[in-house]
């Protein structure tokens, strides 16, 4: 360990805790102390300024200066914080990350660095620690993290003791499972199950459809947030000033119509889980903005002047777009995508499982069945060649497709008949074919004429089923359409009236 590390390391002063940075959490006293916290440094200084600062905080707090006393005392006592030096004498902060992380996976790990860079970062969120303090930090820096850390703490104990409750009452149930058994979605499951108990921000990636928010909701589910809301954001959705107004709040009078304070989304999501979708869309000033939320967990809403909320969030990304593509083009800043790019998942697409697809459909059909007919209707099952044919289409639309789908048939399929090819829309190629991107001609009503105004029916022909298409692999999401064809929203329109294509004809 170098000298630089112990240079600038003690906190500015230990003064009395900042009433607006402690307090907006909103802990008892009792619940501080009820708060198990170790401090490991050998740096004796910033022990016993660290050390004071956070018992005058309440705090049930134990500083140890050499990582060698830490471990033996983690092997008989379990600590709800432990606050860790990465890099001391004898003992390193990660070989002590490690040791406290597989005793005890609920121990919320701050690490502390006097050299701060990317990649030490990075390791020791990728090993569990919950955030990490570069020195020197200021004493309000040290009681907001700690103060987030403890609430988290206390938040999980909540949520504990509801489940029990609720188990009690209830017997034990899975309350939330996502479907499919291929090799490559077991794998991204298995992963958002073990990060789930952590609270790492975790980075979903997949194409349109694949199950992002689904993946979200079920880590929200089996963490220890379960009992707060998670919130979820469309980054895409909102224009940039609205994207602002929503995420952060706004002051009365921040701009025209604002005739009230009203919190935002961050603060709806406290002690929660807040789902950033399609974050490669959010605007830089808002990225901006977001990253020092991460930071330090403080909330200013548009128009204010200083600090409106000190919040504890949990959160989950996502993007069908390249990242590391929206980084290199300067459309994600770095460090933003670094913080929440903890964990990173890819969602495989359904043409990468066909053998789940059998197993969503039959979920589907049995899901909107219940939705849409009386209770006493005999319900259909899929033939063994709907499930054949099901398997073998390339779904440009991801699950959403196969539901949107499945959806429909329901509608109209009779009560106890079997579904087959034909009672499943658009699988027997009529109206729209499989993948326009393989249109052929073969209709005589086209290739008798003239070639030019053959071409133009081709063409026109192509257009109407591409749309057609396009809208119902999205869902009915004309922004998402018009994504998917590479196509701007005024175009995707022109075109729809151009072929007189309905959009809510489409969906019933």
């Amino acid at each position: 360990m170098s000298e630089a590390d112990h240079e600038p390391t003690a906190i500015a002063e230990a003064p009395a805790p900042d009433d607006e940075a402690s307090d907006t959490l909103l802990l008892t006293a009792e619940q501080k102390a009820s708060v198990k916290v170790l401090l490991v440094d050998d740096d004796e200084s910033l022990c016993e300024s660290c050390g004071n600062l956070l018992e005058h905080e309440g705090y049930d707090i134990l500083v140890k200066t050499r990582g060698e006393e830490a471990r033996t005392i983690l092997k008989r006592r379990r600590f709800d914080i432990v606050l860790l030096d990465l890099y001391m004498r004898q003992v390193s902060g990660f070989e002590l990350l490690e040791t406290i992380l597989g005793a005890y996976p609920d121990t919320i790990v701050l690490v502390m660095t006097g050299k701060p860079s990317v990649d030490s970062s990075l390791r020791a969120l990728r090993a569990g620690a919950w955030d990490y303090l570069p020195k020197p930090f200021s004493a309000t820096h040290l009681q907001v993290l700690v103060g987030r850390a403890a609430h988290t703490i206390i938040v999980a104990r909540e949520s504990h003791e509801l489940n029990d409750a609720r188990e009690r009452r209830h017997g034990t149930s899975d309350q939330m499972t996502l479907l499919g058994g291929s090799h490559a979605f077991k794998k991204a499951v298995e992963k958002a199950a073990r990060v789930a108990s952590t609270d790492a921000s975790v980075f979903l990636t997949g194409e349109s459809g694949t199950g992002k928010e689904m993946f979200a909701q079920f880590i929200h589910t089996h963490s220890r947030r379960s009992s707060r809301p998670m919130v979820a954001v469309n980054c895409a959705a909102l224009p940039e000033q609205l994207l602002e107004s929503e995420m952060f709040g706004h002051v009365k009078g921040a701009f025209t119509g604002a005739v009230r304070d009203k919190p935002g989304l961050l603060e709806q999501a406290n002690g929660g889980t807040l789902f950033l979708d399609e974050l490669t869309e959010m605007p830089p000033t808002v990225q901006a903005k977001l990253l020092r939320v991460i930071q330090d967990g403080m909330v200013r809403r548009l128009g204010s002047n200083g600090t409106d909320a000190v919040v504890n969030v949990r959160f989950i990304a996502a993007t069908n777009r390249d990242a590391d593509e929206a980084v290199a083009s300067g459309h994600l800043r770095e460090d933003l995508f670094y913080r929440l790019r903890v964990v990173p998942i890819k969602i495989p697409p359904l043409r990468e499982r066909p053998s789940d697809v059998s197993v969503l459909a039959r979920h589907f059909l049995a899901l909107y069945w219940n939705k849409h007919r009386s209770n006493g209707e005999p319900a259909p099952s899929f033939t063994d060649e709907a499930l054949q044919a099901l398997q073998k289409r390339p779904w440009p639309g991801n699950v959403r497709e196969l539901q949107n789908l499945i959806e429909h048939a329901v509608v109209l399929v009779e009560a106890g008949t079997p579904i087959g090819p034909r009672e499943i829309p658009d699988l027997d190629g009529d109206p729209t074919p499989v993948d326009p991107t393989e249109y052929t001609v073969t209709n005589g009503a086209v290739v008798d004429r003239g070639y030019h105004e053959a071409r133009e029916r081709v063409l026109a022909d192509f257009e109407r089923r591409y749309l057609e298409w396009v809208v119902q692999a999205a869902g009915g999401n004309m922004s998402e359409a018009a994504r998917i064809a590479s196509v701007d929203r005024t175009t995707l329109y022109r075109l729809m009236d151009k072929h007189a294509v309905n959009r809510d004809l489409l969906l019933t």
